[in-house]
Formats: structure tokens, sequence, C-alpha cells
């Protein structure tokens, strides 16, 4: 296996909050990835503005990635969907009907009522 060449980042890239830190771990440690894994947040397009966040669990990061320890958990970013959410902060929401892991991106300058999307 080749070595993975990946820069290590900050929080001023994305900063993770304390109730998206706890879901987090919860949902590594269900899947045994607590001590490598991590959220992997892209920018991709689509939805109602244009660009739209897409989430996935991953052993760790790939080629290229951006690594970011925040509040005890990783999120990995690839460089592309770094120039959308620097400055990010994640969160999370147990609201019935739009919850979830919730970024609120400065960058943003429009968003959508769905909270899904948005322009940058």
């Amino acid at each position: 296996m080749a070595d993975i060449s990946f820069r290590i980042g900050n929080e001023s890239l994305i900063k993770v909050q304390d109730r998206a830190s706890e879901r987090l771990r919860s949902l590594l440690k269900k899947q045994g990835r607590l001590d490598q894994g991590g959220l992997r947040i892209a920018v991709v397009g689509g939805g109602c503005s244009g660009l739209q966040y897409k989430m996935d669990l991953v052993d760790g990061p790939a080629n290229r990635d951006i690594l970011v320890e925040s509040n005890a958990v990783r999120v990995v970013i690839d460089p592309k969907s770094a120039l959308f959410v620097t400055g990010s902060e994640l969160d999370w929401s147990d609201d019935l009907q739009q919850g979830g892991f919730k970024v609120t991106n400065p960058n943003a300058v429009v968003t959508c009522s769905c909270g899904e999307s948005f322009a940058a």
C-alpha cells in the first residue's frame, strides 16, 4: 500500500461544536473507527442553491486531503471543498424534521430554506 500524503489543518478551516463531537464520536465508536476514523465533508454541485454538503464516515484521510482535529474528533476535507468551508462550524441538531449535522458557513452568500444547499 502506498503512503498517503495529506496536510494537517486547524480550526480556522472548520470547528466542531460539542454536540457534533459527541454524536460523531458515538457513530465512529459503533463502527469501530473511533481511533483513526473521521467525518469527510465535501462540497458538491446540486441542491436548490447550487452547492451542497456531502458527509460520510471514513477510515482516515486520502491523498491531498486536509485533516482537522477539533473537539476530540477528526474532520477530513478535500482541497477543493476547503475553499468553500473555510471558517465554518459543524454542529448537530436533534430536530425531528431537519436534524443531523449542520454546517454554519460564513462563505455562503445564499442559502435555501431546506438548509442543505448554499451558494458562495
